[in-house]
């Protein structure tokens, strides 16, 4: 008897094992995913903060709690069943669907640098002059980030895509909340990092005070070196995706060009050279990336806006009734 409960104990200590095991396997997984995934996650970051810019103090958190609440069902709900789906029985499409969330991604982030140095920098209208209600803010903010979740979800789904489909699925879910919570819990503590400076400045120990004003005036600085950083990883990530996507496809000329490059950088810089090597690799990525970008901008420019330019003329011409 005693025997036996020896050996039924000794069992589950196995099975212990083998499930911790099995767990550090998909928390390495999920982690290697969402790192491939940065570049969306930071424009994420980046982008959700302007939907709550003017509202009421008392109702930013609540607002951003509502549209991370529409994006985790955006990624468990909708994206995740779809992908996993797509991976079981057409798993092939997988690299095309990659590529053109990576050539996405390289349109915004070429179409932020041309505003930028053309001087044409979208302008919004003051937020005071006309807000729209919550319901129309919630609802837009969960239009643009289910765009942005399913590339990050694919991305994601590229990484772990030879692993099992159970597997599949639960790192996927892993990866969908951990990279919601990490998101929008980054956002709710920019939104309200002015009321944190302000509340500290008032304090009477001189240093809390600095402290204090210190968050209140670096607050836009660290919203604009959020946007170059958004920018330049998703150039990165999308420059990437496409090189990549162009070997496995059977257009091997660009990853070579590339990979030769980063060895070179490899075997000439030492100690140093898997550092140098990756920034190489990056750097290649990043150009990638913003010729793809410029050329997607440059097509959508003679002719999506100009069809909408000549639309609109064509309406303020209109003789009046």
């Amino acid at each position: 008897m005693a025997g036996g409960l020896v050996a039924l104990l000794d069992d589950v200590a196995v099975l212990a094992r083998a499930a911790a095991a099995s767990i550090d396997d998909i928390g390495a997984a999920a982690g290697r995913a969402s790192i491939k995934a940065a570049g969306v996650v930071v424009d994420d970051t980046a982008v959700t903060p302007q939907y709550v810019h003017g509202l009421n103090a008392d109702r930013e958190l609540p607002i951003i709690r509502k549209i991370a609440l529409g994006s985790l069902r955006n990624k468990l709900l909708i994206i995740l069943p779809a992908i996993l789906l797509l991976s079981q029985f057409l798993p092939w499409l997988l690299t095309p669907i990659l590529m053109i969330g990576g050539a996405y991604l390289c349109y915004e982030g070429a179409e932020k640098i041309w505003h930028r140095v053309s001087g044409h920098a979208e302008t919004h209208e003051k937020v005071e002059d006309a807000l729209p209600d919550e319901k129309t803010i919630v609802s837009g903010a969960v239009r643009t980030d289910f765009i942005l979740s399913a590339e990050i979800m694919v991305i994601s789904l590229n990484e772990v895509a030879s692993e099992a489909f159970l597997s599949r699925a639960v790192i996927l879910v892993v990866v969908a909340i951990g990279i919601t919570v990490l998101v929008y819990g980054v956002v709710g503590l920019i939104v309200k990092m002015d009321d944190i400076g302000l509340n500290l400045a008032q304090r009477p120990a001189k240093g809390v005070a600095s402290f204090g004003r210190g968050l209140v005036k670096g607050m836009p600085k660290l919203l604009s070196a959020l946007t170059v950083v958004g920018t330049a990883a998703m150039l990165w990530v999308g420059g990437h995706i496409i090189l990549v996507g162009t070997d496995e496809l059977g257009f091997h000329p660009l990853y070579a060009f590339v990979h030769h490059l980063e060895e070179a950088a490899h075997d000439a810089t030492g100690a140093v050279g898997g550092v140098v090597g990756w920034l190489v690799n990056t750097l290649g990525s990043a150009l990638l990336g913003l010729v793809v970008g410029a050329v997607v901008v440059l097509v959508m420019s003679v002719t999506f806006h100009r069809k909408k330019s000549h639309g609109a003329d064509a309406g303020s011409h209109q003789p009046a009734a």
